[in-house]
């Protein structure tokens, strides 16, 4: 059984605590985002999963902390404290966009220096790794920032349209995307948990198989799921990632099978 409680952190959002879930879902948000973004699909998961949503410092509750801004530092930010929320369960990863990058470097430090393999990695709406994903949108001005987060429509168009929240808001953004593009471990980085990845049909920025890359960067079964919509088609498709999340936890490590 997990313990009763989770001692308070920092780096983690537990928006339907559920202190007997025999399973951690550590769930990693997009550039730009923050640990809100996965409220609705924490309330909809069940109660045997718990969902720790991560919080990057730089924004909300952690505004005043200073952003981190490679991949591999909000990785080890979020292993530091991982350990005393999540003792005791088996550990799963989502993550989104950059969040997915955040997740593989989560999940090799797992495996390097815990000797733990996550049960399974959901990398959703991500190249694999060994692409890159440099457009250039760090390099930009806030004003074409700004145009660059109302393209990808991921954004509450209210805040984009607020000076002062947008003033807020920028700094975190800019961080993030220097991590997501600068981020490269290189084409032979492999991880030894199930990878299950998700693209969008439609997606601007990432094609299919440019997500379908992930295969290359795991030693254990890979699945490839593609839903209707555009970068941020998790919304769209909730209730059915909720089940995929559900089923994949409990079903044996290794039993998903290899998509071409």
């Amino acid at each position: 059984m997990a313990p009763p409680a989770t001692p308070e952190s920092r780096w983690f959002r537990r928006f339907h605590p559920r202190p007997d879930a025999e399973v951690a879902l550590v769930c990693l948000p997009h550039a730009g985002g923050s640990a809100s973004t996965y409220f609705s699909l924490s309330e909809r998961l069940p109660a045997h999963i718990d969902v720790l949503a991560v919080q990057y410092p730089g924004r909300q509750n952690r505004f005043h902390e200073p952003c981190l801004d490679t991949v591999q530092d909000l990785a080890r930010g979020t292993f530091a404290d991982l350990e005393s929320v999540a003792a005791g369960r088996t550990v799963a990863l989502f993550g989104h966009s950059m969040g997915a990058a955040v997740a593989f470097e989560l999940a090799r430090l797992l495996e390097r220096e815990e000797s733990t393999a996550p049960r399974v990695l959901f990398v959703s709406g991500r190249r694999a790794p060994s692409l890159g994903t440099d457009r250039g949108a760090r390099l930009l001005d806030d004003e074409g920032l700004v145009a660059e987060l109302q393209g990808l429509e991921g954004t509450d168009a209210r805040i984009l349209e607020e000076p002062e929240l947008l003033q807020l808001l920028l700094p975190s953004v800019r961080a993030d995307y220097i991590a997501s593009e600068t981020y490269a471990p290189g084409p032979g980085t492999m991880v030894r948990c199930d990878v299950v990845a998700l693209a969008g049909d439609e997606d601007a920025h990432v094609e299919v198989e440019e997500v379908a890359g992930w295969r290359n960067h795991t030693k254990g079964t890979f699945e490839l799921r593609i839903f209707d919509g555009g970068h941020f088609f998790l919304a769209d498709h909730e209730p059915e990632i909720a089940t995929l999340v559900t089923d994949t936890v409990h079903a044996p490590a290794g039993s998903g099978h290899a998509t071409g």
